[in-house]
């Protein structure tokens, strides 16, 4: 925050942008001596919005410091507002507020939609500063940067803008902490079934072996708390032993991918980040999806195969919430990259501890526990829009492709 000066003007500039519109105006202010303070410019549809806050020479006159300042704006095609800054009382120093960055994607953004969160972020005590369009036409996705008291509670501001997007089904709103990290991340980390797949590969396999059924009854079980997810796993891959393995190898192979889940992988690959599949499924599949996307590790549940078919057990340690976060935190600790800048994407209970591991959390199409839980949600768009929190404009990503 800067200090007011009592001898500071505002200048606020509104009208056509020219190409030496900036460069004029600040070119009069030079000669005439004044220091800049502070300066914000915007253009929307070839319409300037200006401000420049500036300090002139002691005891020197605006009138007569800037008394060229009318012909230049009527030339240039704009109009100046001129006006005093008014010495700020002196308040004692205080904490810095609370930054934080609002993401605001949709199909197309409309009135209401803007309307709706400005609305919450009053209501939650928070002070726009800034929005950035980060789409092209149509307007789909805005950044807003707010500030909160230093003494407010994000968490409930958090819930109203989890409420707002939950209203909506095709509205997401996402809040993260402003910080170094926010634009710094340098891993993403995705679950698999029904987060980079659409479909649960287990159900698949059982539905193709004539026991989905009884393996959704375990499912059912265990989603109540009535057993934990190994135990779970195990009575469901029971089920399917004497399965050809050739229908695992011919699923794999086909895997419908979520929508944008190429685009985000793609990009990522291209900006230097590294990324990983980390599931509870099944390597088959998971080792297809990283050959196919180019991911860059992946850690899942191996299936025992003896003579073509599935023997009804797994191999090795079994990767459930707890072995997903380690994982995580495994894998970071060997690429040299900081907790902080990881970005863990899943949609069921078990990717919670994952969530919570990451730097940022994000409950991609969960259900409302997790949403509530994770740092932030994604319901309407798809995998991609995790590029438009990483703060990328429409622009910065066709430069990449």
């Amino acid at each position: 925050m800067h200090t007011r000066p009592s001898d500071s003007v505002l200048l606020s500039v509104t009208g056509r942008d020219g190409p030496d519109t900036t460069a004029r105006l600040t070119g009069l202010l030079a000669d005439a001596g004044a220091e800049l303070l502070d300066v914000e410019q915007g253009v929307v549809q070839g319409l300037l919005t200006l401000a420049l806050w500036v300090r002139l020479p002691e005891g020197a006159r605006v009138g007569e410091s800037l008394r060229a300042l009318p012909e230049l704006a009527r030339e240039l095609g704009v109009t100046v507002d001129v006006r005093a800054v008014p010495p700020a009382a002196s308040p004692e120093p205080g904490p810095e507020p609370l930054r934080y960055v609002v993401t605001a994607t949709g199909k197309a953004l409309g009135v209401r939609d803007v309307h709706s969160l400005t609305r919450e972020l009053a209501a939650g005590n928070a002070r726009v500063e800034r929005i950035t369009r980060l789409s092209e036409t149509p307007l789909a996705a805005v950044e807003l940067h707010v500030t909160l008291p230093a003494d407010a509670d994000p968490t409930a501001l958090k819930g109203a803008l989890l409420a707002l997007s939950m209203a909506s089904p095709t509205f997401d709103v996402a809040l993260q902490r402003e910080s170094l990290y926010r634009r710094g991340k340098r891993m993403v980390v995705m679950d698999m079934d029904s987060t980079l797949i659409r479909i649960e590969v287990i159900d698949e396999l059982a539905r193709a072996y004539g026991v989905h059924s009884k393996v959704a009854a375990i499912t059912e079980r265990a989603m109540h708390g009535e057993m934990d997810y190994d135990e779970s796993l195990r009575q469901r891959v029971a089920l399917l032993a004497g399965l050809d393995a050739r229908v695992l190898h011919d699923l794999a192979a086909n895997l419908p991918l979520t929508e944008g889940a190429e685009t985000l992988i793609r990009v990522l690959r291209r900006l230097g980040y590294r990324t990983a599949v980390i599931s509870g499924g099944f390597s088959v599949a998971a080792e297809a999806l990283q050959k196919r996307l180019g991911i860059d590790f992946a850690y899942s549940n191996a299936l025992e195969v003896q003579d073509g078919k599935l023997t009804g057990r797994t191999v090795g340690t079994i990767v459930n919430a707890r072995r997903k976060a380690e994982l995580l935190e495994t894998l970071a600790k060997q690429e040299g990259i900081l907790l902080e800048q990881v970005i863990a994407v899943g949609d069921g209970a078990n990717d919670l501890l994952m969530l919570e591991k990451a730097g940022l959390g994000i409950a991609f199409r969960a259900k409302p526990k997790l949403r509530e839980a994770a740092d932030t949600s994604i319901s309407a768009g798809g995998l991609d829009t995790i590029l438009t929190l990483l703060g990328l404009t429409a622009r910065e990503l066709r430069e990449v492709g």
